[in-house]
């Protein structure tokens, strides 16, 4: 196997603001494109899995098939575990896993699924190699990544723009890559794909419930997760503008015409027979 070259940190950290929008996600809300080419019989790898809710959908998808999930943070896989054992899943297991480096035989998976993960890797283009790598032939790798110069959102907000400027920062000096949706493609052709499906999908928050939950996690990240913490440390921004930024994700939470969408770019690889 080779040698993990992990070289980015996670911008985000494992923060209950955080956890409460990945465990938010679903199959269906976030990896819809994949589904309609699983099979009952299939073995998934779910590189990046987080608290597992995916993970766990994706394993209701194929009962007589198996999904594994692989994280590099061991904490958080107590969390996928537990979503998973609640479910009365029996076909699935955990492991850590740098999916600059697999620990899996080549030809493994009939399925190597990421969702948001490679705009937080330090080599995209050899993650993907690695999942191509554990493919076995005829099967699919599966990406999905936001696009943050896309996101869009209504009423204008200088304050949300200070943020969006922010965080693309921020994320660039952790060795990530925050505008990775519209890379997908380029990275999967310098990986090696040929067979390549790309398209894109959204988020949208708009009613007030949905409004409230988007700008309230924001808000608390913006002021106290591990991305506050590093855009402090960093020199990119001090508390107090930090503070400011979160005021400004609560007042657009309170607009009755508030609107903001969040684009994914998508890429579906088969690998060839």
């Amino acid at each position: 196997m080779p040698e993990a070259r992990e070289t980015a940190v996670y911008t985000h950290g494992h923060h209950e603001s955080v956890l409460r929008s990945h465990t938010w996600r679903t199959a269906e809300n976030s990896a819809a494109y994949l589904l309609g080419v699983l099979q009952p019989h299939m073995r998934i790898l779910d590189i990046g899995c987080g608290p597992g809710t995916i993970t766990a959908d994706l394993a209701g998808l194929v009962p007589e098939g198996h999904v594994t999930g692989v994280d590099r943070e061991p904490g958080i896989l107590q969390r996928a575990r537990a979503v998973a054992g609640e479910r009365g899943l029996t076909n699935t297991d955990f492991a850590v896993g740098d999916v600059h480096a697999l620990d899996f035989p080549d030809d493994t998976f009939c399925v190597v699924h990421a969702h948001q993960v490679l705009q937080h890797v330090g080599d995209p283009v050899r993650a993907l190699r690695e999942m191509l790598r554990v493919t076995r032939p005829g099967g699919y790798v599966a990406v999905r990544d936001s696009d943050y110069a896309a996101m869009t959102w209504y009423p204008l907000s200088p304050g949300l723009d200070r943020w969006l400027d922010l965080y693309r920062r921020v994320a660039r000096a952790n060795g990530g890559e925050p505008d990775a949706g519209r890379r997908l493609k380029s990275w999967a052709l310098a990986a090696g794909c040929t067979d390549i499906t790309a398209t894109s999908g959204t988020w949208t928050f708009a009613t007030a419930g949905e409004r409230s939950w988007w700008s309230g996690l924001w808000a608390e990240r913006t002021e106290a997760s591990a991305y506050a913490d590093r855009a402090v440390e960093g020199g990119h921004a001090t508390r107090e503008q930090l503070r400011e930024i979160a005021g400004a994700w609560r007042a657009w939470g309170e607009a009755d015409d508030g609107w903001f969408s969040v684009l994914h770019g998508e890429i579906l690889c088969r690998k060839e027979a």
